[in-house]
Formats: C-alpha cells, structure tokens, sequence
C-alpha cells in the first residue's frame, strides 16, 4: 500500500487511546475511519500524523518509513492533512487562503489555484471574498482546496463534513470522489459512518482504540452485526 501506519500505540499522559491501531490507503482510494464517540478516531490521525507521541508502531509512505519524522516532515514528505476545525484563515480571502497552502508549492502557484477553482467553482465566485463570510460548505471547500494547494499525494480529513447540512454533505463528499479521481489516497475520519462507507473503496471501525471490524465499502455496509451497532440498523 501506497501509505501505511501499522500497530500503532499511543494517548496522553501515559494512557493509552489507541493500541496496536493499522490502516493503509493506496494511491485513488478513499478509506475511512469510523467508530462511535470516543474510540479513539481522531487520536489515530494524530498519531499517524506525528502530532501525538506514539510508544510503538511505524508510518510508511510511498515504501519510506517516516516514522521519526516530525509532523513538518511528513507533510514536506506529501502529505496534506484538513482538520475538523480552524481549518481556514478566516480573515483573509479565498485567494490569499490559496496562496498561504502554497507555503510548501514549487511550481506554477497561479496555475495551481486555477486547477482548484476548477475543481471547485464556487469558490471561484468568491475568491475575493473574505473566507468568514462563506457558508460552512463553503469553507471547507476552501480547506479542502487549500490543502491541495501542495499537490500531495496523500489527503488527511478529520470529519470533512462535521455540522453542515444533508445537502452540503452530498456536495462535499462528491468533491472527495472528485479528489479521488487526482490519483490522491484519502484517508478520513467520519461520523456519518454510512454516507462515507457508501463513498469509500475500504473501511476501519474502530472501538475503545483498536480496529474492531475492516473491509470493502460493500461488506462493511452490509454485515448485519455492523449495521446494527455502528449504521443505525
């Protein structure tokens, strides 16, 4: 698999959330991480992010272990990771929030941020717009475009679609199909575990920090016992 993290181990002040926790996501697939309040979901992109000390475990990337790596490096390494918040530069335009993800860019930043407004044309509308001003769908196409600013090769999302509405999840969701389709690996943590497993080639649910169930899309949708507990019946 193009990016790995394997066995992973690691919490806060010496208890552990997440223990011997793997995922892996190769290069044009979304995989998504699911489980219930608590289970650790967003400490494991921590984790694989080097946000979080880990006691063991080991991250791989395109075949390189970049385990020791500080978060910085990772992300130097191809990495671009959206957080569940304070995710755009509220005071500044859609353009200038562009320009600040290009931070790491060595190409063409121009033609760069016009390949985002055409992955995402609402933004172009208002890319003279001060980001606060924008919608909550909005925004995150703003961050989702930002974030690709760097032309990465793998796409970290914690709950891209946290507080919008149906609709707007819909549009976000497709725009992560559409970013699939770049030869992008995705990984994303969810809690509309459904709506995300009916977008995603593969999946990880995870309870009380470890990997509880894994599969297709399909199977995990499916699988009566995982219907029951983590989709709602």
């Amino acid at each position: 698999m193009y990016f790995s993290a394997k066995n992973l181990t690691g919490g806060y002040g010496g208890v552990n959330i997440i223990e011997d926790c793997s995922f892996e996501v190769d290069q044009g697939e979304i995989v998504s991480i699911l489980g219930p309040n608590g289970a650790g979901k967003s400490t494991a992109m921590k984790a694989i992010l080097g946000i979080l000390n880990n006691s063991s475990g080991e991250v791989s990337l395109n075949g390189q272990d970049i385990t020791k790596l500080k978060t910085q490096d990772r992300i130097k390494s191809g990495i671009s990771f959206v957080p569940q918040t304070n995710n755009i530069f509220t005071e500044l335009t859609v353009q200038e929030n562009l320009e600040m993800g290009a931070f790491l860019f060595d190409g063409d930043i121009n033609k760069r941020i016009n390949e985002m407004y055409t992955l995402f044309p609402i933004i172009k509308e208002k890319k003279d717009q001060s980001a606060g001003e924008l919608s909550g769908g909005q925004r995150q196409q703003v961050a989702l475009a930002r974030a690709l600013m760097t032309n990465p090769k793998v796409l970290m999302l914690d709950e891209p679609t946290a507080g919008v509405s149906p609709i707007v999840m819909d549009e976000i969701f497709q725009h992560i199909l559409n970013i699939k389709k770049q030869n992008i690996a995705v990984l994303m943590v969810e809690q509309n575990a459904r709506q995300a497993l009916e977008i995603s080639d593969r999946g990880y649910i995870l309870v009380t920090g470890k990997n509880a169930y894994e599969g297709n899309g399909d199977y995990l949708l499916n699988d009566s016992e995982i219907r029951k507990s983590f989709l709602g019946g």
